[in-house]
């Protein structure tokens, strides 16, 4: 498939998808006539690029990373190393702290809502007893 029909399957602008073959994390095969043309398994390696992304890594990281899974399933190749695996496992103690973060900022949100909803709910109804008052 070519660039675009890439960028329509993976959701991924085709700018995007050249940056991701600038830093190596995505190759496509060149056409007689220059044009990117690419398997389908690349829709998948999109995904999996996207999703690392998310996840708060860089493209030096990914690039370390995606020559050890597979694109299929994901799973870990023969090529990972102990290193990777340290390294991931490091990521994703970093994700896990950025979630216990998010959960507590949550909370906390959650709280002044609660309070300030409370308060604008107490200010409705001593407005509507004030101007009932007022009205009798």
């Amino acid at each position: 498939m070519r660039i675009g029909e890439l960028a329509r399957h993976s959701g991924v602008s085709a700018r995007s998808l050249r940056y991701y073959e600038t830093q190596g994390l995505l190759r496509g095969e060149r056409t007689p006539g220059g044009q990117r043309h690419y398997g389908e398994w690349a829709v998948d390696r999109v995904i999996r690029i996207q999703a690392l992304y998310a996840a708060g890594l860089n493209s030096k990281k990914i690039a370390q990373l995606l020559p050890c899974m597979r694109d299929v399933d994901g799973a870990p190749s023969e090529n990972a190393t102990p290193r990777l695996v340290n390294d991931l496992t490091a990521e994703r103690d970093r994700i896990n702290r950025m979630i216990t973060d998010l959960v507590r900022s949550r909370d906390v949100l959650d709280e002044v809502i609660a309070t300030a909803s409370a308060g604008v709910h107490a200010s409705t109804i001593s407005r509507a007893d004030t101007a009932g008052a007022n009205r009798g």
